[in-house]
């Protein structure tokens, strides 16, 4: 099967709500009719697979995994950016909501950042909680595709639960 593929079976993805996944195959299904290509990516931490028209692949909100340049940007965000202060608990959740769905790692790492902040200075909410622990999952098992990542830089992530 002859495909003009974005991507390569085998190669590691970012799909922007989902977090990472691996191309598995490049296969042609019927729909509605007509045969159509797809993309079969099997997503990491939820296990479930994903089929995208390959047509459609330029419209998707996928990405390549973010390359090891990125990466001092990303751990000086992650340390030293400054936290947004939003006035009220719907328009910060309205916000981090926003940049998870960007699919964007250093969107991710600003959310992991100023929660795991709010944290240490009080009990954060049951919603944000949940969006603490999905967007730590999201940005460590990106963290962990990085080719050329050391450990000592992936610990340099990790947070005290």
């Amino acid at each position: 099967m002859e495909v003009d593929s974005l991507f390569q079976i085998g190669e590691n993805v970012i799909y922007a709500t989902q977090g990472p996944g691996v191309i598995k195959s490049i296969e042609e299904r019927e729909f509605s009719g007509e045969m159509h290509q797809y993309y079969i990516i099997e997503m990491i931490i939820n296990r479930m697979q994903l089929m995208i028209p390959v047509e459609k692949m330029t419209d998707a909100p996928i990405r390549p995994i973010t390359n090891i340049k990125a990466l001092n940007h990303i751990l000086d965000t992650f340390t030293n950016g400054q936290s947004e202060s939003s006035d009220s608990w719907k328009e910060r959740y309205q916000k981090n909501i926003t940049k998870m769905n960007s699919g964007d790692l250093e969107d991710c790492v600003e959310v992991v950042r100023d929660l795991s902040r709010m944290k240490q200075e009080k009990t954060l909410n049951k919603s944000e909680k949940e969006m603490l622990t999905k967007a730590y999952k999201i940005m460590m098992s990106e963290m962990k595709l990085i080719e050329g990542i050391t450990p000592q830089q992936l610990e340099n992530f990790h947070l005290s639960k």
